[in-house]
């Protein structure tokens, strides 16, 4: 996600507290925040599935397996 979103998402906030935000503003803030969200799962999705376990036996797990084995 690119820095100037996340800025304007901040400055949304920022003015949520000192003030009521426009209905287009209000707008504006849920759309970013769901594109935050949809940004942050893909990044973490993408963290677990390189993320492996190794056992004290020395075999290891990937943890993009488990997903796959339910």
């Amino acid at each position: 996600m690119e820095q100037s979103r996340l800025d304007r998402i901040n400055e949304l906030a920022r003015t949520s507290r000192e003030r009521a935000l426009t209905p287009e503003e209000l707008a504006e803030q849920k759309s970013l925040r769901e594109e935050y969200i949809r940004a942050f799962r893909a990044s973490m999705t993408g963290i677990l599935d390189n993320t492996v376990i190794k056992r004290p036996d020395g075999t290891v797990e990937h943890l993009s397996d488990k997903k796959n084995k339910e």
